[in-house]
């Protein structure tokens, strides 16, 4: 049914162009079908690109309602400072996360661009909505419960969101900002902010409340990695050797994985002469990473091979079921 409807879109929109257009502008059949498709390509991200935001905003609201609010926890970060501030003020949760992200998202728009700036406005509008209208229930009063599923609940909100093309926290954005004003890591940055987060909640809300916000700190940003990087670990490895067209066929017919091979040169020794040779590169699972290593060794044991973490990878064979022999 769905290729079937697929098939009566794409004929009546080529119709309509050409009934409109083609004696006009003289578009072909071929652009028209090209067009359709980035249109479904992009009405297909836009859908799950909302699908991901919204299930962070309940996730990340859920969080702050079911487990933190009641028991006077905070976050780092900008929801770390609105959770702060509310506790300190009395203010309500939902107009401050409007209020201390708006400056990041006016930020984003000239650091990251103007379509991520729009996408984070809406999703801080929608978790302020939410926390303003919709009820969850007090899990649990227990104090490290509250503070490891409250940050679990929290961070895989975030990551949701971020997954979108959004944020509901905007310290990254401020982390980018001063990074590149200062010169400092983005990392360094940001464990300088929640440094101060957490050192004026130890003096406000109490030592204990402090330890035990870090901890929904440190369950939140694991919990984050884990969305935004996903459960398989992809290695990417260069391997320089001389049986390259073996390795290579170890690789596609023996492993199922596809390979890159690069064209470059090669030295060593004091006068460092440079030889042709070809270089391979491939992508693979950590868990697959001991059997390539034992195979490269069966073919060339001396072979030089250099091994990187890889966050993410998109199309090619990686994400296919490898073959099985």
């Amino acid at each position: 049914m769905h290729s079937f409807w697929k098939k009566v879109i794409l004929n009546t929109t080529i119709q309509r162009f050409q009934k409109h257009n083609d004696t006009k502008n003289g578009y072909s059949q071929f652009i028209l079908i090209k067009a359709y498709r980035i249109l479904m390509i992009t009405l297909r991200r836009s859908l799950k690109d909302f699908l991901l935001i919204t299930i962070g905003i309940f996730s990340a609201a859920f969080g702050f309602k079911g487990f933190l609010l009641t028991n006077q926890f905070i976050d780092g970060g900008a929801t770390g400072i609105s959770l702060l501030i509310s506790q300190l003020t009395k203010i309500p949760l939902p107009v401050l996360i409007i209020l201390v992200n708006l400056p990041f998202v006016l930020m984003a728009k000239n650091i990251v661009s103007k379509l991520f700036a729009i996408k984070t406005a809406i999703a801080i509008l929608g978790l302020s909505v939410v926390l303003a209208t919709v009820s969850f229930p007090n899990v649990t009063n227990d104090n490290l419960l509250v503070a490891v599923f409250g940050g679990f609940f929290l961070g895989a909100g975030i990551g949701f969101a971020i997954r979108g093309g959004a944020v509901i926290d905007g310290t990254e954005v401020l982390a980018i900002y001063l990074s590149r004003k200062t010169g400092s890591t983005i990392g360094d940055i940001i464990i300088i902010i929640n440094i101060v987060i957490f050192g004026t909640a130890a003096h406000y809300l109490g030592i204990e409340i402090a330890l035990y916000s870090m901890i929904t700190y440190l369950s939140a940003s694991k919990t984050l990695d884990f969305i935004v990087e996903g459960i398989e670990e992809y290695i990417g490895v260069t391997i320089v050797a001389t049986k390259c067209e073996e390795i290579k066929n170890m690789i596609t017919n023996n492993m199922g994985r596809g390979v890159t091979i690069y064209k470059g040169k090669k030295g060593f020794g004091r006068r460092g002469e440079m030889t042709d040779t070809d270089i391979i590169y491939t992508v693979v699972t950590r868990l697959e990473l001991n059997k390539l290593n034992i195979e490269i060794e069966k073919i060339e044991p001396n072979a030089f091979v250099v091994m990187n973490s890889v966050k993410e990878t998109k199309g090619g064979m990686i994400k296919r079921r490898p073959l099985s022999h």
